[in-house]
């Protein structure tokens, strides 16, 4: 890092601490507004063809994120992918060791680039959770960059990025590994926080996806991340984000995808969620972890944007035992209360229910987002932020915020459309079958009595007025 870096970082991190100082920013207040897609392949087989699309159309939403005056610089953008397998598989074989069929877990990792120490620490922490948790380490790799495509205020605050990647010696099922994979990530950020190290960030670590991104425009990602234009990098979805924020600091780790969703919009009701949810994670927290519930607390990073800590509950509840479209009707639920639409009883019992639970994240939203299995992209009840999607004869469905964001040839595509307020679109790659609004919400409908356990919830509203 030259000392022109070291002084342009010195000075940003000064105008965000003198600003915060007099009232004027609050890192907890930062929203954004971008654009957001996915591609995903219906028969769930990886294709370099979905990442390579992925990848056009995350270059095509390039005008939905700011760029700075040195051209350069940008908010933030990034992709999740699944984990391209024989591409890693030959990674672990370059440390001496042959992964066979077990399955494996990469972590995308920034780590403090300018204090060498720090950066020792934190991989120091880094390997001593999760031999804690059992696994075994192939080793860290050196994630190939190309810093010429970035701007002075880019790279001035880049931090160092690497890989690690892991083994499951236990033998443990895929939901077992992400569930503990999740705790070993919670453990290491706590444990990082504890010894203040600057820049340190888990962008992901899972055994089913890694995401690559950072603070740059969206045509650079690919040409940043020389390891996505490798054949070997297949995947059968690709979710991508170009973030533009509004009147916040772009930084590194607030680059989207987050680890399970995009988002596009922002959260208004933050501060309630917020404060509901340190009453929630007792409950959450201790009912799916049981005595590892108290690792995983406080569910929410002090100081997170609003799209991190919808992310971040997003993510609790997926590792609790919910799939995705769940989790995004419990969070982002259609308007239903006092007759505001005509809907089914059944579901209208099971918002009853997810209201019980969890306060509505109230947007504009439109999120894309992935468990591993569903990916999907879904609307708030307002309906302000656009998603439209294609669907081609070959078996992809592409979604997003604008239409003819991928090159499609038009003669193969059988359906195109738009999601509506409070809406849903999916595909769940193991039944490989896209899923519609209403096929959605009538099978989350039948999966559980909702209309027995509202039964049991208690109307104060109803109460006070008798």
């Amino acid at each position: 890092m030259t000392k022109f870096d070291l002084d342009w970082a010195a000075s940003h991190d000064a105008a965000r601490k003198r600003l915060a100082e007099t009232g004027m920013f609050r890192e907890e207040d930062e929203h954004s507004s971008c654009g957001v897609g996915f591609v995903v392949a219906v028969d769930g087989k990886p294709r370099r063809e979905v990442v390579e699309t992925g990848i056009a159309a995350l270059k095509a939403i390039w005008h939905r994120g700011a760029v700075d005056a040195d051209g350069k610089t940008g908010d933030g953008a990034g992709i999740h992918i699944q984990i391209p397998t024989r591409f890693f598989q030959d990674q672990i074989r370059r440390t001496g060791h042959e992964a066979g069929d077990e399955m494996i877990a990469v972590g995308m990792v920034f780590l403090p680039r300018a204090d060498l120490g720090a950066q020792e620490t934190c991989r120091t922490i880094v390997e001593t959770e999760v031999l804690r948790q059992g696994y075994y380490i192939y080793g860290w790799r050196q994630v190939p960059m190309n810093i010429a495509v970035l701007g002075d205020k880019a790279n001035a605050t880049r931090p160092e990025i690497e890989q690690i990647i892991l083994g499951n010696t236990k033998g443990v099922d895929a939901e077992t590994f992400e569930r503990e994979l999740y705790v070993i990530r919670r453990r290491i950020e706590k444990a990082v926080a504890a010894v203040a190290a600057p820049a340190f960030y888990v962008c992901s670590l899972s055994c089913r996806s890694v995401i690559y991104k950072g603070m740059m425009l969206a045509e650079q990602v690919a040409e940043f991340y020389p390891d996505l234009k490798d054949e070997r990098f297949e995947s059968a979805f690709a979710i991508y984000h170009q973030r533009y924020s509004t009147n916040t600091f772009p930084q590194w780790w607030l680059a989207q995808p987050f680890r399970m969703l995009a988002h596009n919009g922002e959260i208004n009701t933050l501060r309630g969620n917020l404060n509901w949810m340190k009453s929630h994670e007792i409950r959450m927290a201790s009912t799916s972890f049981g005595e590892l519930a108290e690792e995983i607390k406080p569910i929410v990073a002090q100081g997170a944007s609003d799209s991190a800590a919808l992310d971040a509950v997003f993510e609790v509840m997926v590792r609790a035992g919910r799939n995705a479209p769940m989790a995004k009707t419990m969070l982002i639920p259609e308007a239903w209360s006092n007759n505001a639409t005509v809907m089914p009883e059944a579901w209208r019992a099971m918002y009853a229910y997810s209201n019980a639970v969890m306060e509505p994240w109230d947007g504009p939203a439109a999120i894309c987002a992935t468990d591993g299995r569903w990916v999907m992209a879904g609307m708030d009840r307002n309906g302000l932020r656009p998603m439209r999607y294609v669907v081609t004869g070959d078996g992809l469905v592409i979604a997003g915020s604008e239409i003819g964001m991928a090159p499609v040839d038009e003669m193969t595509v059988l359906e195109k459309g738009r999601l509506g307020p409070g809406q849903m679109l999916a595909v769940d790659m193991v039944e490989q079958r896209l899923f519609r609004d209403a096929e959605i919400k009538n099978q989350l409908a039948s999966a559980q009595p909702f209309d027995e356990w509202t039964e049991k919830v208690a109307n104060v509203e109803a109460q006070l007025a008798d």
